[in-house]
């Protein structure tokens, strides 16, 4: 039987509350043996007993071992750990208060507080980049360090460079920019010479050359006196608290003439978060100054840790342990940004030390690296009282600059800025002693920009309330400026400035000053009078309106209606004028393109709408004879080089399309004795198929179009075949004809093809063919028995029919597969000639739009290589393009007119960019698709520009304005 547990040693302190803690955790699991426990924990049952017996704290190590072996939550127990050990750090700061003031301060790290000149003798692991910069400095007067946040620039200018440069006996003057850095300047300036920074002031902002001449006034004001080093630290306070541009770019002028080549009394040195470069870079000057002045602070290597971590401890008599400097050197490697949780860690290790020994229990006793300086924020918020803690809130809200595109940084106020209330000041004293903030005289800021990204609580604020900082931000400097306007009711808040303050005023819990209540509170009542007294004022003007608005309606009622009357009768005429000559325009296309063109350009430019914009794109195809018989079939080779056209002269003609404007014959083919009437190109090798009334089939090698080969010749055993198309793999090709014949041909070697398997479904000839994108469904329309058959291809040799229905109510002539997606569009006959369609291997077509507009039958339909367009040919003599990226709506995109005879088919080039269409009076016609553009820049494809008597012969007595 096991032994029982000795019993928790009298009192209420964190070790006891976190022992009694563990018990309850290993009661909860079962109440297992320690023996058990340490088995599954690998530590002794001595060290685990000892864990949860109250008299002192754990190690984190060994709490978690305690706790994994109780099936505990890790993350729970961790921060449990933590928070008892910052309690035990506030019971040692208690009992530290009784100390004397020099026994607490003697540390020899500045916590997150950067090293200044009377910490020199502390700095160390930084003296390679101070060598740069003293180096740098001899043969250049500007230099700019770049840092991220936490690098240390500070440190390194005000304990490694400023030092070295007294000692050398410059004069060097050391600022931060603030919300104003010429007074900043002047300020620090007044202190080497006999005058006021008021003088300087107005001195600088006359002309910024003065302060080269101050600087040579302080260099010779003194024997033994060297040149001044000007050192502007967190230089990006002038983008972050420097409102006001015109004294940003002054500023950043005096420093580049304090630093120019005529200067010999005077150099600058820049402090600048690296995520601040841009910012600089937006100063032309500063941009090219700094182009060749950037030293660039990094991580520090492992050696240069080693150094920063012993060395301060070696020059007080004191150690730290082995172990302590290989963690933190693992930790902070690599990483600059860390090294304010170093110092504020080795701080915290320092007040736990024992004797002179820094080590590892006491660093985790503080928190360790990642939450020292968490704990010791928390143990100051927790030591508040409740209302302490909303003043704190608020306060520390205060120090912080909300980013807009980059981080938040830290913002330095005035004590005026703050209540004067007694817990305000309790907290800045506090907060100062744990070094939280600095105090310089009546301004404060945070010690580092590490507290904003490491102290959870403060994120949390941040995060809830930013723009609400934001507006806060605003309005105290609003309100600094009315007081030292000395209330000028003009410097209040109106219009969108007040809106974004006015829900402050509503807000207990704004913690506004009581100066700042007492601006927005004016600026609201200053609001109210001038509304009042704006309302008085449209009173007054509504009853003068009134009664001029009974007067005028009566002569401004006749007026519209006869202007109205007169604008209606001008835009009918325009519309009647712009619909008779693009009428014009379209009949004059095949005799004069040209004229043509300009007329329809003007007519669209007079009446913009669908009808002129649709003459305007027929008069801008380009055209040309393809047959001098009937044309019945044209194909476009898949790299879109080459045009087939097939006709009833029974040749197969050849052309050229890399220049779709002007096509150019290239070959002839007259292997057929009879019309030709199919055309189908090879979906990926340069290969022709051609048939026709002779029932032959004859595959062609078009890889130079100029010298066609002959590969094969078959006979279909067909009497006429009226269609081709090859699957997307190119391995079957299928035709199709009269009394309803649909054969499939293995296509694998195209010198022989193999004939497959007949498909017996039509009653009448089919008319068209068409394979779905990924070869598995093959339709074919019949014709005059109105169906279309959908056909299982997925197995060539063994075809299965998948569904037959009537698409069409008189006839059935074309059929084509969206590229893209599943959907088929079918053309024919009847009210509704083009008709799109779901269909699939398994389920009954489902109809899903049906398109009118064509007047006749559709002899032909086909989408283009993107899917998103839709093209159909009619006997009405016209050809009809839609937008179906949608297919359940589609949209009209033109109606191309001007055609003699019935339009017989229509292809796009593969790349989608040109339509080329053929005509049964054996002419084709190519159109760019961009008909948006092509509207556009028509005058490129216009001739000749009208004259004044064609104007007046198509366009009557318009004024002549000159389309191009």
């Amino acid at each position: 039987m096991p032994r029982r547990e000795s019993p928790l040693p009298e009192g209420d302190g964190p070790v006891v509350r976190f022992a009694a803690e563990l018990r309850g955790l290993r009661q909860a699991a079962g109440s297992p043996s320690y023996r058990d426990l340490a088995a599954r924990a690998h530590y002794s049952v001595a060290t685990l007993s000892s864990a949860a017996g109250g008299r002192k704290l754990p190690s984190l190590e060994v709490t978690r071992g305690y706790v994994s072996a109780c099936g505990g939550d890790l993350e729970r127990w961790e921060a449990l750990w933590h928070r008892t050990a910052a309690g035990l750090s506030a019971e040692g700061k208690a009992a530290d208060a009784t100390a004397p003031a020099a026994a607490r301060d003697d540390s020899p790290y500045p916590g997150l507080a950067s090293f200044g000149s009377r910490h020199s003798r502390f700095f160390f692991g930084r003296e390679r980049v101070v060598e740069q910069l003293r180096g740098r400095l001899t043969d250049q007067r500007f230099i700019a360090l770049f840092g991220a946040s936490g690098a240390g620039k500070s440190s390194v200018l005000h304990a490694g460079l400023s030092p070295r440069l007294r000692s050398e006996g410059k004069v060097v003057v050391t600022l931060t920019p603030g919300a104003r850095p010429l007074e900043e300047l002047a300020v620090r300036l007044a202190d080497h010479v006999a005058t006021t920074p008021g003088h300087l002031l107005e001195e600088m902002r006359a002309d910024p050359a003065n302060l080269r001449l101050l600087l040579r006034q302080i260099v010779t004001g003194g024997p033994g006196r060297g040149e001044v080093v000007l050192i502007i630290d967190q230089f990006e306070e002038l983008f972050t608290l420097c409102r006001s541009d015109e004294e940003r770019d002054h500023f950043i002028d005096v420093l580049l003439l304090a630093a120019g080549a005529d200067s010999r009394a005077s150099r600058v040195v820049l402090g600048i978060r690296a995520d601040f470069y841009a910012h600089c870079i937006e100063h032309a000057d500063l941009a090219r100054t700094i182009d060749d002045a950037m030293v660039t602070l990094g991580p520090m290597n492992s050696e240069e840790l080693h150094r920063a971590i012993c060395r301060p401890a070696d020059a007080v008599g004191c150690r730290v342990e082995g172990r302590l400097l290989a963690y933190l050197i693992a930790q902070a490697q690599g990483n600059a940004g860390m090294l304010p949780l170093l110092s504020h860690a080795l701080l915290e290790t320092w007040r736990h030390r024992r004797g002179t020994l820094l080590t590892m229990d006491a660093c985790r006793t503080a928190g360790s690296i990642e939450h020292a300086l968490a704990h010791t924020a928390e143990r100051f918020y927790e030591a508040l009282s409740a209302r302490q803690k909303k003043a704190a809130r608020h306060l520390f809200l205060r120090l912080v600059a909300v980013g807009e595109g980059v981080e938040d940084t830290k913002r330095r106020i005035g004590r005026c800025e703050l209540s004067p209330d007694s817990d305000t000041t309790a907290i800045v004293d506090r907060a100062a002693a744990e070094r939280l903030i600095t105090v310089d005289g009546e301004h404060l800021e945070l010690t580092h920009e590490a507290l904003i990204r490491w102290w959870p609580r403060l994120g949390g604020w941040l995060a809830e309330d930013r723009e609400v900082l934001r507006a806060r931000r605003h309005l105290t400097e609003a309100a600094t400026t009315w007081a030292h306007l000395e209330q000028d009711p003009g410097a209040l808040l109106r219009g969108v400035r007040l809106e974004a303050a006015r829900p402050l005023a509503g807000s207990k819990d704004a913690g506004l000053t009581t100066d700042e209540r007492a601006f927005l509170d004016a600026s609201l009542a200053a609001e109210s009078s001038e509304l009042a007294a704006a309302a008085r004022r449209r009173r007054r003007r509504r009853l003068v309106i009134a009664a001029l608005a009974v007067l005028l309606v009566v002569s401004m009622t006749t007026s519209l209606l006869a202007v109205q009357a007169d604008r209606e009768v001008t835009a009918q005429r325009d519309e009647a004028v712009a619909y008779n000559a693009s009428t014009a325009a379209i009949g004059l296309s095949r005799r004069s393109p040209g004229l043509a063109a300009q007329i329809a350009l003007a007519a669209y430019r007079l009446r913009p709408g669908r009808y002129s914009r649709d003459a305007l794109l027929s008069t801008l195809m380009s055209t040309w004879t393809a047959h001098r018989a009937e044309t019945y079939a044209v194909d476009v080779s898949h790299d879109g080089a080459v045009l087939a056209t097939g006709g009833r002269d029974r040749t197969v003609r050849l052309w050229d399309m890399r220049a779709p404007r002007k096509p150019r014959e290239t070959a002839m083919l007259t292997g057929h004795k009879d019309v030709v009437y199919a055309l189908a190109m090879h979906p990926s090798r340069p290969v022709l198929a051609s048939a026709g009334a002779d029932g032959t089939l004859a595959l062609w090698d078009i890889a130079d179009p100029r010298r066609p080969r002959r590969l094969s010749t078959l006979r279909t055993r067909t009497n006429t075949v009226r269609a081709l198309a090859f699957s997307p793999d190119g391995q079957t090709l299928v035709s199709a004809g009269s009394d309803g014949d649909v054969v499939l041909w293995n296509t694998r070697s195209v010198r022989k093809p193999v004939r497959g398997v007949s498909l017996r479904g039509h009653r009448d000839e089919v008319r068209s063919v068409a394979f779905s994108p990924d070869g598995r469904l093959l339709a074919t329309a019949g014709g005059g028995d109105e169906r279309v058959i959908l056909w299982d291809t997925t197995s060539p040799e063994h075809p299965v029919e998948r569904a037959d229905w009537q698409a069409h109510a008189t006839t059935a002539l074309s059929v084509a597969f969206n590229p893209r997606t599943s959907v088929l569009a079918t053309g024919g006959g009847g009210d509704r000639p083009v008709k799109l369609w779901r269909v699939s291997r398994t389920h009954r077509p489902v109809m899903l739009a049906a398109l009118d507009g064509p007047t006749d039958v559709v002899g032909n339909v086909e989408f283009s290589p993107d899917g998103r367009m839709l093209g159909a040919s009619s006997d009405d003599r016209t050809a009809r393009i839609w937008r179906v990226s949608s297919p359940r709506r589609p949209r009209k995109l033109t109606v191309l007119a001007g055609f003699t005879t019935a339009v017989l088919g229509l292809r796009f080039s593969p790349d989608g960019r040109e339509v080329v269409i053929g005509v049964f009076d054996g002419s084709a016609h190519t159109l760019p698709t961009d008909f948006g553009r092509l509207v556009t820049h028509a005058c490129a494809y216009a001739g000749q520009p009208v004259t004044h008597d064609q104007w007046r012969q198509y366009l009557g007595a318009l004024p002549y304005r000159r389309p191009c």
